[in-house]
């Protein structure tokens, strides 16, 4: 294939529901044949159009005509964890092609996340993320997305018995890989409505989380179009440390995202999760962890400390074991449920913060 064709090359997944629905009805099909096409795309999972063999030869054909099809990302490497977490580097079949990495998390409760990213790059530049250091690259396309969790798939069937029981499948889904999702939002949002879609892939709302550095207008816009899991990358309650660690803060500071965090429309049981990544000398003191406390007052959240993930090339540290538990403890005592969460993948650098898509 040329490059042009490829350039012009069209897929199909990159289409939702109300987008199939449109093109059904401009090639004068009846619109039952946009859910033939939903189906065969994400729940069958098909690769070609071809395959689709409850769809006329002939729509088949001017599906191709108008420069329609199916590509997937090749899985270029894996890397097992000895937790059994798995970091696949990812190549998408566009021109030019780019790589991105998303990791499958097994926990002890059966469930298997799949982490999820976004674009293909950052440009953020969170102090503390090691994607943040290959700089800005491209938001990912629906189809990129759902390529991931077709990527997944193949990854543990070829890991079962060795890494996976029997039957394991992708269970949770959190969108916290490379990138912001809030600032690919409208691709995103497709592929969360395909996420929880009992015709797509019908995973629980509740079992799909969408995390944010603190994009405020597009935290509001996410409560009225979705009823999946928000969390919010914190990591400091004064303008001044939050600004010097992530510098998205001097555009949305506190107070805005503290406000939209107030207002969110939360479900019956449900809380917003506070990402907070302890960083040594630099949030860690139980001073923060005071001001932290007077910050989230009265809002229903619940707090994953997450300590610090070293990457190449950041002077930054973890803290001392003693000084995360003093943390959380005064976290709990004030009143806020507070988890220090296991970090994943460190030995293969798949744990948050670690996400780079270098080979």
């Amino acid at each position: 294939m040329t490059t042009d064709k490829k350039e012009n090359f069209k897929d199909l997944r990159d289409l939702s529901l109300d987008d199939l629905l449109e093109l059904v009805s401009d090639m004068r099909e009846k619109p039952y044949r946009a859910r033939q096409l939903y189906k065969w795309l994400f729940s069958v999972a098909v690769g070609s159009i071809d395959e689709m063999t409850d769809i006329s030869k002939k729509f088949r054909a001017a599906l191709k005509a108008r420069g329609f099809g199916l590509r997937s990302l090749t899985v270029k490497e894996t890397k097992v964890s000895k937790d059994d977490s798995i970091k696949m580097l990812l190549e998408t079949p566009t021109v030019p092609a780019v790589l991105i990495e998303s990791v499958l998390i097994p926990s002890d409760d059966s469930r298997l996340t799949l982490c999820v990213s976004t674009q293909a790059g950052c440009s953020l530049g969170c102090e503390f993320c090691m994607t943040a250091m290959g700089g800005a690259g491209r938001n990912l396309t629906l189809s990129e997305m759902v390529g991931e969790l077709y990527a997944a798939r193949e990854v543990i069937a070829a890991n079962v018995g060795e890494v996976y029981p029997e039957g394991a499948r992708v269970t949770n889904v959190v969108l916290m890989g490379m990138g912001e999702p809030l600032l690919n939002y409208d691709e995103v949002l497709k592929f969360l409505d395909v996420l929880v879609d009992t015709a797509a892939f019908g995973l629980s709302q509740r079992k799909v989380t969408v995390s944010t550095a603190g994009i405020t207008p597009m935290i509001r816009r996410l409560g009225q179009d979705s009823d999946v899991n928000l969390a919010v990358s914190l990591n400091a309650a004064t303008d001044a440390l939050r600004t010097s660690l992530m510098p998205i803060n001097k555009k949305y500071p506190l107070k805005e995202l503290i406000e939209e965090l107030r207002a969110y429309p939360l479900k019956k049981q449900r809380m917003i999760t506070i990402e907070y990544i302890l960083i040594e000398g630099v949030n860690d003191s139980l001073d923060e962890a005071a001001k932290l406390l007077t910050l989230l007052s009265g809002i229903d959240v619940k707090i994953n400390l997450i300590p610090f993930n070293p990457f190449k090339g950041t002077k930054l540290k973890r803290p001392s074991e003693d000084v995360i538990a003093d943390f959380r403890d005064t976290l709990t005592a004030g009143g806020i449920r507070a988890v220090v969460r296991a970090s994943k993948g460190l030995d293969v650098y798949a744990a948050c913060g670690q996400l780079s898509a270098r080979s």
